[in-house]
């Protein structure tokens, strides 16, 4: 009883003291802190600056004196005098306490007799941003508040000391009992023999081994876990949480008392696998039994095997998702996207900006344009998707560039070479946290294309040369997907522009018809949709639409052909049927010369021809194998006429049958391919369902607006097949401007028509266009009424020229020739070829017309008006 006594008198002397202590030192600290915080407060700096400081900071030190629980702040210029004080009346006088050593930069603790009586005070310098001390700030405590909390807690210590010596009176008792209990009574030889046999089976195995207390104490540590863990000697009987060196995780393991199979935890350098379970399972004590393994190079070598497998996991990605389309601006993107966050933070993608026109690269850094930049925020200060730049020789990107060779930059902040390019935006990359950059060139075959740049930033470890290696060959599959990319784009845009230079670059003028139209090439690559707009001798015009199946420069070529053949047999003035039916032997003869080189002939080729007349208005059409056109009447309504589908061109042995209407003034005809309306989404009915609803109820709108209506309706943002869209108004010739005859069988007669022709151009204002017409009408009607059969008949059209045709119920054809010095006659053609503009013939159910133009003046060139836009129904 009396060892316990002194031992717990020397104890509660003992927590007194520390207690004193603590205290104290809490004072200190607490003081430090107070005035630390408000030294580095926002605003401080600027409140020192203002004229008058006490005003502003006054308030503030006692909001902050009251809720940090100190018992004053005072804030000084370096001369000592207070700007604040809890006491106003101490404001402007000089402050009691050594400041020389918080002028020279350092934080100064000291216990003074101040205004407030014995004090306890920590004094900070206040520093600008050129780390010059402005200004000090002083915080602290009265030592009796001090004392007096040590006194608060004396009764506690005393009460607790109490209860110690009787716990500890109680506990003597019990564990003696207990003692001898589990020694079962064994003697002090054999105690020592099996301690002896415990401690050299302990220290000699090679695991560590602890065993920790219920309390958290550590009762014995073998001396392998004392190399493990690099414990002190007396170490043993020391709570876990107080042991040097442990991790916190560590050491909260083996303070909880948990079960624990093989966890890994650090210790220094070492990677420890731990197992801890309790001693009490069978009645021993409380507390656990911990075992310590070094698995420092078995987790190494799992390590590496854990990189090497993220790094193929992230080439295998690479081939997945990179090149995924011949864009080349698309598979740019995909390699700036993949390495993210896996391999680097941002990923810049800069490409020679002849590579996205699909051509060659500069053997130099120049003309370099940012084609993607991917990253894990939007807030970074690289340089935007767009811009173009010429790399100077210093900067990492033009050596790689000139070489072929990747730069490493591991340290960004030290490089300099790479700053000259944009001084201040190299400064905000710094100051975003930028640390390190890889730019590896894009090449292939031979050729760099541009450069992928790799940047670390912030927590993230620097590049080394193994990631280096990887982003090499990152780039290197990227490489060849980009290349692909650029010659595809080159082939496209050849192939684009040589089938844009078979289109037609402009619709003739004419006066028959209000023309737009509309070609969009697919996505994937340049078709064979084609369209055209003739004009015909009498006023009239020929228009045509037609497709060949399939994608590329032979359906580009192919097209061209068949347009070319189609304004060629118009010149002949052949009926729709018939100029479809040379068109389809045409084609059947390019599939058979094409037979021995290539597979691919002309199967498929479609096509629908019309000629409008706008003297009689009407519309004479034939299809081979094309999708009927849309009629908008002038009330409105849609409809598609029902023309006979012949077979596609170059089948064969079909015929093809011709469809007429007689078309009122103001109708829209609508002709398309059928890129239009198919689509794998929907069926070709619903396709024609959608562009009736689009075309019905607007009889007003212009056929320009009426093309891209339809383009937006019914087409998708990306079209998979190409599409050609020609929409036309029709017209009416005034009849004011058509004057026609029916001339008896006499020779006679002439002379009459030569009086009425010349009496309707007096009317016209044309009446110096007389002499040259009567001589034209006078050599045609002569050798029709000579040659030709009943019935004969003479129509005069005053159109963007003058027309004069004659027509008779033979199908002879008269031949230009040249007459002998002894022949009668052969001379008449002869001079309407020299007198007329143009001339021909062209044959008709009844027999023949041949017609001659003449230029009119440019006083009387007037274009036929546009009829009045017809009205909605209401």
């Amino acid at each position: 009883m009396a060892l316990v006594v002194l031992l717990v008198t020397c104890g509660v002397i003992a927590l007194v003291l520390q207690s004193e202590r603590d205290t104290s030192a809490e004072a200190r600290r607490r003081s430090t802190a107070v005035a630390q915080t408000f030294a580095h407060s926002p605003g401080v700096l600027a409140a020192l600056r203002a004229p008058d400081p006490s005003k502003i900071l006054q308030p503030l030190t006692e909001t902050a004196r009251r809720a940090a629980g100190v018992d004053f702040i005072v804030v000084m210029d370096t001369g000592g005098i207070r700007f604040t004080h809890p006491l106003p009346d101490r404001i402007g006088k000089r402050f009691v306490g050594e400041i020389g050593p918080s002028l020279a930069g350092k934080v100064y603790v000291e216990s003074v007799d101040g205004p407030l009586g014995r004090e306890v005070q920590a004094t900070v310098p206040v520093e600008n941003a050129d780390s010059e001390v402005v200004a000090l700030v002083s915080a602290g405590m009265k030592v009796k508040n001090v004392e007096s909390q040590v006194t608060r807690q004396l009764p506690i210590i005393l009460g607790a000391g109490a209860g110690a010596l009787v716990l500890s009176t109680g506990v003597t008792a019990l564990v003696g009992r207990r003692l001898r209990r589990q020694t079962h009574s064994l003697g002090p030889d054999e105690m020592t023999l099996m301690y002896e046999h415990h401690d050299t089976v302990l220290h000699s195995v090679k695991e560590g081994v602890l065993i920790v207390a219920a309390d958290g104490r550590l009762m014995l540590a073998n001396d392998e876990a004392r190399r493990l863990l690099e414990l002190p000697p007396d170490v043993e009987g020391k709570l876990v949480s107080e042991l040097p060196g442990l991790e916190p995780e560590t050491k909260a393991l083996l303070a909880s008392g948990r079960e624990a199979t093989d966890e890994v935890h650090l210790a220094g350098e070492r990677l420890l696998a731990v197992n801890q379970r309790p001693t009490d399972r069978e009645g021993g004590p409380k507390g656990t039994v911990v075992t310590l393994r070094d698995s420092t190079e078995l987790q190494a070598v799992t390590g590496r095997a854990e990189v090497a497998r993220e790094r193929l996991r992230l080439l295998y990605d690479a081939g997945l998702h990179i090149g995924t389309t011949l864009d080349v601006l698309r598979t740019a993107e995909e390699l700036a996207r993949v390495p993210i966050p896996r391999f680097a933070d941002y990923v810049t993608v800069d490409l020679a900006d002849a590579v996205l026109h699909g051509e060659e690269p500069a053997p130099t850094a120049t003309d370099m344009r940012r084609a993607a930049v991917c990253g894990i925020g939007d807030d970074h200060p690289l340089s935007e998707q767009g811009r173009l730049f010429d790399y100077l020789p210093s900067t990492p990107q033009a050596r790689g560039y000139g070489s072929g060779r990747s730069q490493l930059v591991s340290d960004l902040a030290a490089a300099t070479g790479w700053r000259v390019q944009d001084p201040e935006r190299a400064e905000a990359i710094i100051g975003y946290g930028f640390h390190s950059l890889i730019t590896a060139p894009i090449q292939a075959r031979g050729v760099v294309l541009g450069m992928a740049n790799f940047w670390r930033a912030q927590k993230r470890e620097p590049f080394d040369e193994e990631d280096l290696s990887l982003a090499e060959e990152l780039v290197a599959r990227a490489a060849i997907s980009i290349d692909n990319a650029r010659r595809y784009t080159r082939e496209h845009t050849l192939a684009v522009t040589l089938q844009r230079s078979l289109l037609p670059q402009a619709v003739p003028e004419q006066n028959a018809l209000d023309i737009a139209y509309r070609y969009l090439p697919a996505q994937s690559g340049v078709g064979g949709d084609w369209f055209d707009v003739i004009p015909l001798p009498g006023s009239r015009v020929a228009l045509a639409v037609g497709d060949v199946v399939g994608h590329g420069l032979h359906a580009a070529a192919t097209m061209g052909r068949l347009r070319t053949a189609v304004h060629n047999f118009s010149t002949l003035d052949l009926p729709p049927d018939e100029l479809l039916s040379h068109l389809d032997d045409l084609v059947g003869r390019i599939d058979q010369n094409e037979a021995a080189e290539s597979a691919a002939g002309v199967v498929g080729a479609t096509c629908l021809y019309g000629i409008y007349d706008p003297v009689t208005r009407r519309y004479v059409m034939a299809r081979a194998g094309h999708l009927a056109p849309a009629l908008v009447q002038p009330d409105g309504t849609v409809t598609f006429p029902d023309v006979p589908a012949g077979p596609p061109l170059g089948l064969g042995g079909m015929p093809f049958q011709t469809a007429e209407l007689c078309l009122a003034e103001g109708t829209q005809l609508v002709l398309y391919t059928d890129g239009l309306i198919e689509d794998r989404r929907r069926d070709l009915d619903l396709g024609m369902e959608l562009l009736r609803d689009v075309l019905t109820g607007h009889p007003a709108r212009p056929p320009e607006e009426t093309c891209q209506d339809v383009l937006d309706s019914l087409l998708p943002e990306r079209p998979k097949d190409d599409v050609a869209l020609l929409v036309a108004r029709t017209r009416t010739l005034p009849p004011d401007r058509i004057a026609d005859w029916d001339v008896p069988p006499d020779p006679a007669a002439v002379a009459g028509m030569r009086d009425a022709v010349s009496a309707k151009l007096e009317v016209w204002g044309l009446s110096e266009l007389g002499f040259t017409m009567e001589l034209i009408l006078s050599e045609l009607l002569t050798n029709a009424i000579r040659y030709g059969a009943e019935p004969f008949h003479v129509r005069l059209i005053r159109d963007r020229t003058l027309i004069c045709e004659v027509s008779d119920g033979s199908s002879t054809s008269p031949h230009l020739r040249y007459a002998a010095t002894t022949d009668e006659g052969g001379r008449g053609l002869f001079l309407v070829s020299q007198m007329a503009e143009r001339w021909g013939t062209r044959y008709t159910p009844q027999g023949k017309v041949i017609w001659a133009e003449q230029a009119l003046p440019e006083a009387v060139q007037q274009p036929v008006p546009s009829p009045a836009a017809p009205q909605a129904p209401t």
